[in-house]
Parts: C-alpha cells; sequence; structure tokens
C-alpha cells in the first residue's frame, strides 16, 4: 500500500504519546499532559482504522493460504471469505486516504457569516434575507450560537447585508463551502405577468481568529462612535454604543450597532475586521497557489457563481461539481443542508486526494 511507511510512523507516534500520557511526571504538568492527550488524540482514528486494516488484511492473507486445501469445503469457505473480506479492506484503504489528507487548521473555528444582496435590485435583498434564514435554520439544528453584528435592511423587508457571528464545534469545517456567489430563478411576488427573474446574493464564510493570529496595531484603526440607528435612521437609543472601526492600511470598515454596550460593540467589531485581514492574507496565498490547487474552494472566490437556486422546479444546483443537483430546495431553504454539505466535502476530499497523487 502506497502509505503503508507513514501510517508505521503515526502509529509509532500513538505509541509514544500512550506512553507519555502515562508518565507520572508529566501527568503533574497539566499544561504538557493536555497537549500530549489532544495530540494523541488527533491520531487515534487514522490509527484505529490502520489496525483495522492490518488485522483486515491478515485475515485475507490467512484465507488465501486455505485455498490450498486438500478439503474442497475448507476451500469453498475461503473464498467466501475473500469475497466479502477484500470491498472491505478497499473501503478501509479509502478512508485512510482521507484521513491521511492535511487538515484545515481552520476547520474547529468559529465563523463571521455575511450575506449582501448582489445583482436584482429589492428581489435580490429578498433573496438574501432567505439565504441568511436557511444558514440560521441550519445553525439552529447544529445548537450553534448566532449573534448579528450588522444589518442594513431593503425597503421590502430584505437584507442589503446582514453579518453575523456563527460559534460552535466544527462551524467553518461544515459552512466553508457557502462563500460565493448565489443566484436565484424564480417569479417575484411583484412580477404580475409571470415571468421569471434572475438575482444573486453573495456569501462570505470566514474563519473568527483572535489577536494572536491576526494582530491589529491601534496605529492603523480609527474608531468611531455614534448613536446606533433603527430602519430609516430612526435613533435606537440617545448612547453613542455604535462602533465604527476604520481600518487605515486598508480601507477596511467595520461597524457594529447590536450591543448596547460600546466595549461589547467594539470587541465585536474587532472580531469581525480580524476574520476579514486574516481572509484577505488567505486569499492572497490561495491566488499564489492557484495552478497547483486548480479546483480547490478554500479561497471562496465571491467572483464565482457557486450555485443556482430553482424555485419553479424546487432544484438547486451546485456548479462546483458535476452532477450535483437536488430537488429538494423547499427542505435546502429550511436549513436541511446536510446532502449538500456531505456532497461537496467528499468532492473536494477527492480533489485533494488527486492533487496529493500527482505530487507524491
Amino acid at each position: 500500500m502506497q502509505w503503508l511507511h507513514k501510517l508505521e510512523e503515526i502509529e509509532q507516534r500513538y505509541q509514544a504519546l500512550s506512553a507519555e500520557m502515562a508518565d507520572p511526571a508529566i501527568m503533574q504538568d497539566q499544561a504538557r499532559y493536555q497537549k500530549t492527550t489532544k495530540a494523541a488524540a488527533d491520531l487515534t482514528e487514522i490509527v484505529d482504522k490502520f489496525r483495522l486494516w492490518k488485522e483486515t488484511n491478515q485475515q485475507i492473507e490467512e484465507a488465501r493460504g486455505l485455498l490450498d486445501s486438500d478439503e474442497e469445503e475448507m476451500r469453498e469457505l475461503a473464498r467466501e471469505e475473500i469475497n466479502e473480506l477484500e470491498p472491505r479492506l478497499e473501503s478501509i484503504e479509502a478512508e485512510m486516504q482521507i484521513l491521511l489528507l492535511p487538515k484545515d487548521p481552520n476547520d474547529d473555528k468559529s465563523i463571521v457569516l455575511e450575506v449582501r444582496a448582489g445583482t436584482g435590485g429589492q428581489e435580490a435583498t429578498l433573496f438574501a434575507a432567505e439565504l441568511f434564514r436557511m444558514y440560521l435554520r441550519y445553525a439552529e439544528q447544529q445548537r450553534w450560537k448566532v449573534e448579528i453584528t450588522e444589518q442594513s435592511d431593503s425597503e421590502v423587508g430584505g437584507f442589503k447585508e446582514i453579518i453575523a457571528l456563527i460559534s460552535g464545534p466544527s462551524v467553518f469545517r461544515k459552512l466553508k463551502f457557502e462563500s460565493g456567489v448565489h443566484r436565484v430563478q424564480r417569479v417575484p411576488q411583484t412580477e404580475t405577468q409571470g415571468r421569471i427573474h434572475t438575482s444573486a446574493a453573495s456569501v462570505a464564510v470566514m474563519p473568527q481568529v483572535d489577536d494572536v493570529e491576526v494582530h491589529v496595531e491601534n496605529s492603523d484603526i480609527r474608531v468611531d462612535y455614534y448613536c446606533s440607528s433603527g430602519p430609516g435612521g430612526q435613533s435606537v437609543n440617545t448612547t453613542y454604543s455604535a462602533v465604527r472601526i476604520t481600518h487605515e492600511p486598508t480601507g477596511l470598515v467595520v461597524t457594529c450597532q447590536d450591543e448596547k454596550s460600546q466595549i461589547k460593540n467594539k470587541a465585536k467589531a474587532m472580531l469581525v475586521l480580524r476574520s476579514r485581514l486574516f481572509e484577505l492574507e488567505r486569499e492572497k496565498q490561495h491566488q499564489e497557489q492557484a495552478d497547483a490547487r486548480r479546483g480547490m474552494v478554500g479561497s471562496g472566490d465571491r467572483s464565482e457563481k457557486i450555485r443556482t437556486y430553482n424555485f419553479p422546479q424546487n432544484r438547486v444546483t451546485d456548479h462546483r461539481v458535476p452532477g450535483l443537483t437536488l430537488h429538494q430546495l423547499d427542505l435546502i431553504m429550511e436549513g436541511r443542508l446536510d446532502p449538500m454539505i456531505d456532497a461537496l466535502t467528499a468532492h473536494f476530499q477527492t480533489e485533494a486526494l488527486k492533487a496529493d497523487l500527482v505530487t507524491a
């Protein structure tokens, strides 16, 4: 097997970590013990799968040894066992290949989600609101926490823009492929002749990062405080609790008026700013590596149309995966995103495996 040597090294590393965890001296050093425990936990799944592969492979070899038996009944039993075990071995190998892929260090992070109306006028703002509601429903199913930091309403009840923090386990891993342009095809409520219109909204999914990962110098930002406002510009409160942060080197502007506390609004705005700066750097790196990683979506290219939602046909099509069309748009819009997310994850894992084989 191509990755046998690598798997043996991983198993040896796991055994060494297990021995460390049993060392009384390490157990007394909580910081080191936790680090060792986490390192071992990260290897557990692949080691268990490798040991299952070795066990299954051994069973096949033993069964093959019985094919030379003088008894026909024994040979038949051996053939049946081999026919049963070989597909199982192939399945285990495929699973191990996926587990051997380098993990995205951002997969366990919470995210900043931004949804903005694109082409299509007021209909686009309504679609942006429905997209955000779709993610909100999915977040509820996953028991994630959602906090809206910025919201710009349209005159028809949609969103020109909405930004939210979504916190919980593996948020980025599950939603990272949602970045891009989402297109909708349907008959708007305002359409009198029943014609299908096309409009769009853009989605950005960025991992939340702390000040250690992205440090922002105080000298690089300008902070303005103002009274928060509601629809139509009406004043919500009379205190200067809303915050606008401008990052001078890049021109990025972040506002937050979700909280009544000036301090809390500034903290949330800084979180969004750091995430945007982090995403800018990620996109720059991905652009530089585009030729080597063609087909990967980590950059979340906003200029690319990634998905079409066709309401008359209850159909949703993801354009990045050949043949990925689901005739369950009604369920998708209610937050039942797992079939789409699972298909995208499998596709990009396959693409990563192809790239790994080319460079191996």
